[in-house]
């Protein structure tokens, strides 16, 4: 049974890496035509609206008082922090360079989790993790587009620092009620605020907006912002924040493959050899122990 869960976990965890990994080829397409802020305040409101609707249809309880801190600190960093840092990076620099930035996530979602979920991962998954991340970050360095320092990479370093959190924080929620449930409450619980910055940031000309604008507001909102988290929250409480978020080392060369299709943007034969190193990174890293206090 708990090698079924591990494999269950593991199968959910890759499938929520893919779909995250769609986040910034769909905000590319979006921040085109349309202001980062209010971007990350719609995406937001209908995420909201579906959570409410689920909520109230399964007639869910309300969690805990005890709770809504956590409930709402890890709303803060998923539906505040990562969108609006993320739109704002995707204005200034290429979909698959934001992708292998995000590659040291990992590293620092297995660092969230050691704060805040009590997770405690082995030397061996820290050494696997930093190899990992070495190979992201040589990946980084061979991509000549990457080899400048922008303000995105600004905006993309706090986007890690949000989404690392953002995800140990739900994950222990996860842990004491479904994972569908722990984002339904969080985007239902920024619902009030995020309406009323959609609003205020409403712009003049936003029915102009071309079909892959809406296209990628959809996806950020109803996929990014809502349903991967189902699939991603699961796995963490299956098998553990760390772990889990290891798998997020796949990230950056899913979104490169995406940005080929989606943004137009150039792909290389050398990418596959990178992600082939870092697949074998996290085969062995997932054998290395993490304990649970």
């Amino acid at each position: 049974m708990i090698a079924h869960n591990k494999k269950l976990g593991l199968a959910l965890g890759l499938a929520g890496v893919c779909l995250f990994a769609g986040t910034l080829p769909a905000t590319r397409l979006a921040v085109a035509t349309i202001d980062p802020l209010f971007l990350t305040a719609a995406r937001a409101v209908l995420a909201g609206c579906a959570g409410v609707i689920l909520l109230l249809v399964l007639r869910r309880p309300l969690p805990p008082r005890a709770e809504w801190g956590t409930i709402v600190l890890g709303g803060f960093c998923t539906i505040v922090g990562f969108p609006v840092f993320t739109a704002l990076a995707m204005v200034s620099v290429p979909a698959a360079h934001g992708g292998v930035v995000l590659g040291i996530m990992p590293l620092a979602t297995a660092g969230a989790a050691a704060i805040v979920a009590r997770e405690r991962p082995s030397a061996g998954f820290w050494l696997a993790g930093v190899a990992g991340a070495a190979i992201v970050i040589a990946f980084v360095l061979s991509r000549r587009e990457a080899r400048t320092f922008a303000i995105g990479d600004i905006y993309l370093l706090i986007t890690v620092l949000a989404g690392a959190f953002g995800y140990a924080l739900s994950g222990r929620l996860s842990i004491k009620m479904p994972g569908w449930e722990v984002v339904s409450w969080q985007v239902t619980a920024f619902l009030p605020v995020s309406a009323l910055a959609t609003f205020a940031l409403w712009p003049h000309d936003l029915a102009a907006a071309p079909p892959a604008a809406w296209a990628g507001l959809a996806y950020v909102s109803f996929i990014s912002q809502f349903f991967a988290f189902f699939v991603f929250n699961a796995a963490m409480a299956m098998i553990g924040v760390a772990r889990v978020g290891q798998l997020m080392l796949l990230q950056p060369f899913v979104i490169v493959l995406l940005a080929v299709p989606v943004n137009g943007e150039p792909i290389r034969l050398t990418t596959l050899a990178y992600a082939a190193a870092v697949v074998a990174v996290v085969v062995i890293g997932q054998r290395m122990r993490v304990r649970h206090h």
